[in-house]
């Protein structure tokens, strides 16, 4: 099946399901016929892209941040279609199906070309709430917020370039965590197009609300807009960066940051980033960056600290006082002092990398830390990021919602590479680095299956065909990801899309009747 890019801002990318043998005369019939049907559903004012367009490939390629999907031997979709109200995602879905033709959706995307569409966030401070359409960005949030109130948050990812619609459907893994749960656990409703190409909320959805906060939206349908809970935030928050070397007992800080990191007030959450960086002496050496935030003032983070982590050695002068929303660019490595308006910058310059994931329920030993360091070194320019559970993730039950990974957890970890050189050498060199330090981490990480972060997409995982897929092979990356709620989403899969017309090499297919 080849794919239709949906933007709404979505991209639609469209694809032919047909064999390959049938050639490139179907497909261009496909298209013509699906391009029919949208005109017969009166929908002739979506915009369709063909890749004979001038603007194809620049519409394609305007929010690929990973150079590795850039080249010519990506595949392409047959077609896009910048949808400009949610019935041309209806149409799409209907005419998609009619015609064999299989959609990606990409949000975090605008229209190339500039048509308007409605405001993409509506929020409300009395009741505390915002609809997010699932085009919106992070930072248009988190901006949007700030022009309201100084007291009020999200909790959701650090980076703003980011859209809202994949964001919160694999969890949404932020700073905030620790006071306010995931991206998930602070959803009130969903509009979801289905299958049927009909438009489901909270009240018609039943047992898909669960499955699309955190299993992910793409397996059951195109995700519309979410209404979110707003969270409350001091007006005043401290943010910090504590960096140390090895020489300097950064590998002891880590071990007790893993001691104590869970347990801390819920106002606090510390990253630690253990990071291979090149000196001015031109030699990579290892540090570890404690990289935080705290709600509340500075003084009373020194005091919290000195009793709860006094291994870290932190400092007045390490906190800086900001707005919450200040953070937001702390995070993101812009300076605070930046207007707001950079949080609306969608683009961002493309380059090479591949990330992994694990999460981690028993402390490391003291003695396999300097192998892991070594591992690290192999790799060249790349960080960890090891981010804490603990606070709320670990009250909030298992079962509330598809994300799977709550309270026994003390921290996931994301492992991410970058490169600059073009070519295929290039990349498997970097990559295969990166797989060596994943497998030194093998001993201290979750194990049958060894867990992962949907969010962050790793292919080797497992994959599946997208012709003809495999419960087999939907187990083996389903259980990493999903554990016990494998299945479960699976069957909620069955009943809202039991054809399997949403589907990737990751999806969840629907529960077979033989089991």
């Amino acid at each position: 099946m080849s794919n239709l890019l949906l933007i709404i801002p979505l991209l639609l990318l469209l694809s032919t399901s047909a064999p390959p043998s049938l050639g490139l005369a179907h497909q261009s019939t496909s298209i013509s016929a699906f391009r029919q049907c949208l005109q017969n559903h009166n929908h002739s004012d979506a915009v369709l892209y063909l890749p004979t367009n001038s603007s194809f490939l620049p519409v394609l390629n305007a929010y690929i941040h990973n150079k590795r999907f850039i080249g010519p031997a990506t595949a392409k979709p047959l077609a896009i279609v910048t949808p400009t109200h949610e019935s041309h995602v209806q149409a799409t879905v209907l005419c998609a199906k009619a015609n064999n033709l299989q959609i990606r959706t990409r949000s975090g995307g605008h229209d190339y070309e500039g048509l308007s569409y409605r405001s993409p966030i509506e929020l409300d401070v009395e009741t505390e709430t915002a609809w997010v359409e699932a085009g919106a960005t992070l930072g248009e949030l988190y901006y949007a917020i700030a022009n309201k109130t100084n007291t009020l948050a999200f909790p959701a990812g650090v980076c703003p370039s980011i859209g809202v619609g994949g964001h919160f459907a694999g969890g949404g893994y932020g700073n905030l965590l620790r006071k306010y749960g995931l991206s998930v656990d602070n959803v009130l409703d969903a509009r979801v197009v289905d299958a049927r190409g009909e438009i489901l909320n909270r009240s018609t959805m039943g047992d898909l609300f669960w499955a699309i906060r955190g299993g992910g939206g793409a397996s059951f349908g195109v995700i519309l807009s979410w209404k979110v809970k707003l969270v409350r935030v001091p007006e005043v928050v401290t943010a910090f960066q504590v960096d140390r070397w090895l020489d300097q007992g950064a590998s002891d800080i880590f071990y007790r940051w893993q001691q104590v990191s869970t347990n801390l007030s819920k106002d606090i959450f510390i990253r630690a980033m253990p990071q291979v960086v090149t000196t001015p002496e031109n030699k990579t050496k290892v540090m570890i960056s404690f990289v935080g935030e705290y709600l509340g003032r500075t003084k009373d983070l020194v005091s919290y600290l000195s009793r709860s982590f006094p291994e870290l050695g932190f400092r007045e002068v390490d906190g800086k006082e900001m707005s919450w929303v200040e953070t937001v660019l702390f995070w993101a490595m812009i300076p605070v002092n930046k207007p707001l308006e950079v949080l609306l910058n969608r683009k961002s310059e493309p380059s090479y990398f591949k990330s992994k994931s694990d999460y981690v329920t028993e402390i490391i030993p003291r003695e396999a830390l300097p192998g892991i360091w070594d591992a690290l070194l192999k790799v060249g320019p790349c960080f960890t990021q090891w981010n804490p559970y603990g606070g709320r993730m670990a009250e909030i039950d298992t079962d509330e919602a598809a994300y799977a990974h709550r309270a026994g957890y003390l921290f996931k970890v994301q492992y991410y590479v970058w490169w600059v050189e073009d070519g295929e050498e290039a990349e498997a060199r970097h990559v295969g680095a990166l797989d060596a330090l994943h497998e030194a981490v093998t001993p201290y990480v979750t194990k049958e299956p060894r867990e992962a972060y949907l969010n962050y997409r790793d292919l080797e995982n497992g994959v599946n065909s997208v012709e003809k897929p495999e419960w087999s092979k939907a187990k083996v990356y389903g259980e990493k990801y999903f554990k016990g709620h494998f299945e479960r989403l699976a069957k909620i899969k069955a009943e809202f899309d039991p054809e399997n017309f949403f589907r990737d090499q990751q999806s969840i297919p629907p529960f077979p009747h033989s089991h």
